[in-house]
């Protein structure tokens, strides 16, 4: 269904205010997915907190000028589907990712993340990004290691006297057996 004048201006606002938020974005061809099949990598994309939209490749180019995602907008050809990463960097790319294990005609084109745009080969090296709770938990893992291993150093000594005079102990009770 055409869209008359106001609607794209509408169209093109929605998704720029999406993309100046966004922390990465996956173009993907959907060429030969049935409707159904779209219906469920929107819901999918839904709860994973992907903003899913697709946008006439002119009216993306718009939309994206002037954001970190502008230089996809040179690269876009052909019946796309756009997904946004509102939170996570690597959330549209693993929804993208697995989607596309079960419907192999949904492809990836590109990804953008960080102002670079990257072909859709490296989409499993996005989608393999930590979300922010992993993000924190390697932090801090990191942090605490050092803490470990001081106490882990300043114990050491005691614990091998306790073993030496155990030892001994055990020792001379045998000798005295």
């Amino acid at each position: 269904m055409a869209l008359n004048l106001e609607d794209k201006k509408a169209l093109v606002a929605e998704v720029a205010e999406v993309a100046q938020k966004a922390q990465s974005v996956v173009a993907a061809e959907y060429r030969g997915l049935t409707v159904g099949q779209m219906t469920e990598l929107r819901s999918k994309a839904r709860k994973s907190g992907v903003y899913m939209r697709v946008v006439k490749n002119t009216l993306a180019r718009k939309a994206l000028a002037g954001t970190a995602f502008e230089a996809v907008g040179p690269k876009l050809k052909g019946p796309l589907v756009l997904a946004f990463s509102k939170d996570d960097p690597g959330a549209a790319a693993r929804v993208v990712k697995d989607f596309a294990k079960a419907n192999e005609k949904l492809k990836a084109t590109l990804v953008s993340l960080g102002g670079q745009v990257l072909p859709g080969g490296d989409l499993e090296k996005v989608a393999s990004l930590p979300t922010r709770e992993q993000a924190l938990s390697m932090l801090l893992g990191v942090l605490k290691a050092p803490i470990t291993k001081l106490a882990g150093t300043l114990a050491a000594p005691a614990s091998k006297l306790a073993r030496t005079v155990a030892a001994v102990r055990d020792q001379k009770q045998a000798a005295g057996a």
